[in-house]
């Protein structure tokens, strides 16, 4: 069968301005070059220019992409045109749990490495954790009154003292430092047991006990992470961390 050698081409729109390169515009370009079309690139350079554009095809944003005649739309519309999957604002996703976990799995890893000379140790299993109890820390530090309010809405101590709700984040990150470096755990353990139990208890309450489908302040107050699994794990992890930081602390396991 003859190949087919004919070459597909897209028209494309996009706002270059001296203060504004539309990045939506450079995407648009970019997926329409991976799917295998010739692009038209037409720079919109100026705010009159854009404006006469959207007025005349009657539209209120750029980019633009028209393929064989027909108007696409913008990037979105052109990722839906190949197939693409889109993502909802209010849609669920796991990526930014995963990341943190991810990367912090490979970083105790490879401290591990750089102090023993192999990944296989106990302590690099106290690193991941510990390395995890801090990325997640800043995540909710980022917009600590966001986290909060998202909190209250399951926590069992932030409902009696709303200003754990603000607390939270900080006793976080300061157990999950000290035991990164190993230092004073008769104080890092406590804060962990202490936080990581009162987590669990509220998650566990709030998702197999009461059945309530809530969004989890585990990654920040901005997060689209269901209230589950995700954070009753990330409240045991604390938990016994914080159990076996203090009986190595006590015993010298």
């Amino acid at each position: 069968m003859p190949r087919d050698t004919t070459t597909r081409t897209a028209k494309l729109y996009r706002m270059v301005m001296p203060d504004h390169l539309c990045p939506f515009g450079l995407k648009s370009k970019d997926l329409l070059e991976r799917e295998g079309y010739e692009v038209e690139d037409h720079p919109l350079t100026t705010r009159e220019e854009t404006d006469a554009f959207m007025d005349e095809h009657g539209v209120k944003t750029t980019p633009q992409t028209f393929i064989g005649g027909e108007r696409i739309g913008g990037y979105d519309e052109l990722r839906d045109h190949f197939g693409k999957p889109l993502k909802g604002e209010d849609e669920t996703s796991y990526q930014p749990v995963i990341a943190i976990f991810a990367v912090a799995f490979l970083m105790a890893l490879g401290v591990s490495w750089a102090s023993f000379g192999t990944v296989l140790t106990v302590r690099a299993l106290e690193w991941f954790i510990s390395i995890s109890m801090c990325f997640l820390a800043v995540q909710k530090l980022q917009d600590v009154e966001s986290f909060s309010t998202m909190f209250l809405n399951y926590d069992l101590l932030a409902r009696r003292w709303v200003r754990y709700g603000y607390l939270y984040p900080f006793g976080e990150a300061f157990a999950g430092i000290l035991m990164v470096a190993g230092a004073l755990t008769w104080l890092s353990a406590p804060v962990a047991i202490v936080i990581g139990t009162i987590g669990a208890v509220s998650v566990f309450k709030a998702v197999y006990i009461d059945k309530r489908e809530l969004k989890c302040a585990c990654v920040g107050g901005s997060s689209n992470v269901p209230l589950g699994f995700v954070s009753l794990t990330e409240n045991l992890m604390m938990l016994g961390m914080g159990l076996w930081m203090g009986a190595k602390a006590i015993w010298g396991l």
